[in-house]
């Protein structure tokens, strides 16, 4: 049974990305367009995670990832295919103890732009990402053995976020190359 385990935000949770960035950028370098450190432990302000590691990759065509499973294999990753979200492929480490979660898109796909303008919009907005972190400690205490109620618990300011941060990033013509 996965517990849900919130962490203070430190500093490790960006050297663990990096260190990951480089072995995936690695795997698909004939891919890849660009990867991000996304969620919770990317935003400083949040104040506390889960300490799971969010990794958003970009690539050129979503149908050859599948063509890397036994290259993420090798590296602890299991190949979860879309996951529920048309487009995407899945790939979680560390089976019930968690580490990292791989979400790779194709350029174009509308989920780039969601992650990356949520992840913006907290940094911009220290309140509302403090307001996050806040939650996220309170639902943690609340159902530390009951993850699916922690993940129902949240939803709701979640989806109030994301559409703030959809609304605040379309006023600024947020964009990036990965958009297109």
């Amino acid at each position: 049974m996965r517990r849900t385990n919130i962490c203070a935000w430190t500093e490790d949770w960006e050297k663990l990305y990096s260190q990951e960035e480089a072995m995936l950028r690695d795997i698909f370098k004939d891919e890849l367009v660009d990867i991000f450190h996304i969620g919770s432990t990317s935003i400083r302000a949040v104040g506390y995670a889960k300490p799971i590691i969010d990794i958003l990759i970009v690539v050129k065509d979503i149908e050859k990832v599948d063509l890397y499973n036994s290259d993420m294999f090798v590296l602890g990753y299991e190949a979860k295919g879309e996951n529920g979200i048309a487009g995407r492929r899945y790939f979680p480490k560390g089976k019930n103890d968690r580490t990292h979660h791989i979400h790779i898109f194709q350029i174009g796909n509308e989920h780039i732009k969601i992650h990356l303008a949520f992840k913006e919009y907290l940094i911009e907005n220290p309140a509302e990402a403090k307001r996050y972190g806040e939650l996220k400690i309170n639902l943690a205490k609340q159902f530390p053995a009951e993850h699916h109620k922690y993940q129902t618990g949240k939803q709701q300011l979640v989806n109030e976020l994301a559409e703030k941060a959809n609304e605040w990033a379309s006023c600024r013509n947020f964009s990036t190359d990965v958009l297109e």
